[in-house]
């Protein structure tokens, strides 16, 4: 396993980080989730995601249940905050109420007594972005959060977030998560600029494509009952023949490279300096064991100029 700084922070985190929205706590089997953690960890992952919203926090508490087999400070724990929690008016968003007590109530989950990152899941226009970086600030002073970080903020929005912190001399963020993968690039055009020119690393999730990148798939007509794609229907529709086809032409790239479908995609993301992680979901402890196999893959400028043209 490859390691990579964090931002413009002190803090290396393995170029393959596990994740479990969708997955922990939800429709994979207790059993498979825990050995995907343990295989991870044995591999040299040492950073993990969650989010509180995740299964209404039982993804969390499974992590925690895992990981409580190994030092706390090997590995790197992350969580978030936003997302309804509940019903009432004070249940959702990045208010200093929610983001204070969302922390708590993922530490009690988590059975940890601090996270190395705690991000804002997404932009809160109804709360001002001083309260929240000054309820953010607090918990980094309180020693329950070591690391702040946002995720799909706009270049925008977390310039004004490092505007606001260096005027108040609050902790500045480090991290954003966004989706990024061959066939979602949104993030060149100015989150990675602005996160090189601010010290900002980017931890991408759904760099698989949510699976269409692991060429599982054969036909839109033929969705295997295994994959997310036959379950959710925001997936299913992201599956197109075109799609397919471009991820067949980019196998016989792969191939040539003794690299699977999946690991050249992972590879193609790595090549982004200011990538620090590619955060990816298992649901069987091989996947987990396949995909970190990228690490540390370097593809050489003919490689590259070869998928630009796949993806065109």
């Amino acid at each position: 396993m490859q390691y990579r700084k964090l931002g413009r922070s002190g803090l290396k985190v393995s170029e393959i980080s596990l994740g479990s929205w969708l997955t922990y706590g939800g429709y994979v089997e207790r059993e498979n989730a825990v050995k995907a953690m343990q295989t991870a960890y044995g591999l040299g992952i040492n950073f993990f995601d969650s989010a509180n919203v995740y299964e209404k926090g039982a993804a969390e508490k499974l992590m925690g249940e895992t990981l409580k087999a190994f030092p706390r400070e090997s590995y790197v724990l992350a969580t978030k905050v936003f997302w309804p929690m509940g019903d009432g008016p004070n249940d959702r968003g990045l208010s200093r109420k929610h983001v204070m007590e969302q922390c708590h109530a993922s530490l009690k989950r988590l059975g940890t007594d601090y996270v190395d990152i705690y991000y804002c899941h997404r932009h809160d226009p109804e709360t001002p972005m001083e309260e929240t970086l000054r309820a953010l600030d607090d918990l980094v002073r309180q020693g329950k959060v070591l690391y702040v970080g946002v995720s799909e903020w706009t270049a925008t929005q977390m310039a004004e977030a490092h505007a606001i912190a260096d005027r108040y001399l609050l902790d500045r963020i480090i991290v954003n998560q966004p989706i990024y993968n061959m066939f979602n690039r949104y993030i060149e055009k100015d989150v990675i600029p602005y996160g090189e020119r601010g010290g900002i690393g980017q931890v991408v999730f759904s760099p698989l494509a949510q699976g269409l990148l692991t060429g599982k798939y054969s036909s839109v007509n033929d969705i295997p009952a295994d994959s997310r794609a036959s379950k959710l229907e925001h997936m299913r529709k992201g599956v197109t023949e075109e799609k397919i086809q471009k991820v067949q032409e980019l196998a016989k790239v792969a191939s040539e490279l003794d690299l699977t479908v999946g690991q050249l995609a992972l590879a193609w993301i790595l090549r982004q300096p200011n990538v620090s992680s590619a955060l990816v979901g298992a649901s069987r402890p091989e996947q987990i064991e396949e995909n970190a196999k990228a690490a540390g893959v370097t593809l050489e400028a003919g490689v590259l100029e070869r998928i630009e043209q796949i993806l065109a």
